[in-house]
């Protein structure tokens, strides 16, 4: 996806691109066919609403862009509520013949197995890069810097937490600052809610992987339910130990379990569930965390997952503008750069494409805007996010600066995602115009 944007948007903006895509010659487990932008999972491009939905106002942006991924889903599109899901073959082929006649495009079957030395280029090699060439990213960047079986946490919009029952707390009130001693949200859990939580945990459904394929695990990441299932003490000695803590709603009581949430971005508006990596399935995921005291009416941005892939660290390794800190030649877009997704992989190449295509024309392009959904993607991989709990992640409103004056609520909702919707929508037209102003003159 990502790779097959960044090709055509380059092309469309007057760079000569030669794309390199080693399937057929070089297959992976998940793809049939040598097509480009396969879709080997879903067909589902998930939501088209451009009001209320992050990945809807991603739709619309790519579409005021002129972005071949969705042109092509919109001309294979099946009937499927308000998701655009496509016919996923057509849609393939239908990507693939546009970036083949194209005068400015030459494709090659080659795999690439190591970083290119010169030229201007983007690696756009999503979560089945090949051994080859993570081998060689792993050399240049450090191999601490290159995931391959990721470890996720899910992750809560803070304003759905009901503080009735939580509160803000590090524990032992570590910290420098106001700020660094508040960093953690706290949900309490008495005897029969932590014996009930255990239950529930060990009899969720799980996901299994792959072709028999097993990950190996490290001690810092396991899976809550395989700490669970070493005794049903193990996570109140682990991380859900009700140590260092005071529950202002009840400063009598001790809590017998606390779980605690961990700001996941900048502004705040996002926490992860801290030690919770899990491969449960998502719906026992829903059904399991809703249980915890100040949790029950939680929205999720992401659920938790323990699957194969690769990425980078972006936010150590790429600057604003996609590229490698050690090689700026080198831009990498997609699923390797962090985000989660058909869509968001398929923006990061369409931004990177742009990036590249002004960076060889001499054009001085102003930031992407902060306050579209491009942005707000590109701004949360290159230096946003935390860098050491750094973790792919969907466009969601999460990741948006707020909004001032707007009230949270399930009501206040639906009007600050409008408002952010609009002012994305503003923000990103007049980023677009700036660009072909550039290129007029």
């Amino acid at each position: 996806m990502a790779g097959s944007e960044a090709a055509w948007q380059a092309a469309e903006a007057g760079i000569d691109v030669r794309l390199f895509e080693m399937r057929p010659k070089v297959g992976t487990f998940a793809h049939k066919t040598g097509d480009l932008a396969e879709m080997v999972c879903s067909n589902s491009f998930r939501s088209d609403d451009d009001v209320s939905n992050a990945v809807g106002l991603l739709h619309w942006e790519m579409r005021a862009a002129d972005g071949l991924i969705m042109a092509m889903a919109d001309r294979h599109a099946l009937p499927a509520g308000g998701a655009l899901a496509v016919d996923r073959d057509p849609f393939a082929r239908a990507v693939t013949e546009a970036l083949m006649s194209h005068p400015r495009i030459e494709i090659r079957h080659d795999e690439i197995r190591e970083l290119p030395g010169a030229g201007q280029w983007i690696i756009a090699t999503g979560p089945l890069t090949s051994d080859a060439l993570s081998a060689a990213i792993a050399t240049e960047t450090g191999k601490a810097q290159l995931a391959f079986f990721d470890a996720i946490a899910p992750i809560v919009y803070a304003d759905s937490v009901d503080m009735t029952k939580a509160w803000f707390q590090s524990r032992y009130d570590k910290g420098d600052t106001p700020e660094e001693r508040t960093a953690y949200l706290n949900c309490p859990l008495d005897r029969d809610q932590y014996e009930a939580f255990i239950d529930a945990l060990l009899s969720s459904d799980m996901t299994e992987f792959r072709d028999g394929e097993t990950a190996k695990y490290f001690d810092g990441c396991l899976p809550i339910e395989v700490m669970a299932a070493r005794g049903r003490e193990t996570l109140r000695f682990g991380p859900m130990k009700p140590v260092g803590l005071t529950n202002p709603h009840a400063p009598d009581v001790k809590p017998h379990a606390v779980v605690q949430l961990r700001r996941d971005n900048a502004l705040g508006t996002l926490y992860n569930i801290v030690g919770f990596q899990t491969k449960m399935k998502y719906g026992a995921q829903t059904a399991v965390f809703k249980m915890i005291p100040g949790l029950e009416n939680a929205q999720f941005a992401r659920l938790g997952g323990i699957h194969r892939n690769t990425f980078l660290n972006s936010p150590t390794l790429l600057d604003a503008q996609m590229r490698l800190r050690s090689r700026p030649h080198i831009r990498f877009a997609g699923q390797i750069t962090g985000v989660e997704g058909y869509v968001e992989s398929a923006a990061m190449g369409l931004l990177a494409g742009r990036l590249a295509a002004a960076e060889i024309l001499g054009q001085n392009l102003p930031p992407v805007p902060q306050d579209s959904a491009m942005g707000a993607l590109i701004h949360h991989i290159t230096g946003g996010a935390e860098a050491k709990t750094f973790q792919p992640m969907n466009v969601n409103f999460g990741l948006f600066r707020p909004l001032d004056g707007m009230k949270g609520g399930r009501r206040g909702r639906v009007t600050r995602y409008k408002g952010y919707t609009d002012r994305a929508k503003a923000a990103w037209g007049d980023w677009l115009a700036a660009q072909d102003m550039s290129i007029a003159s």
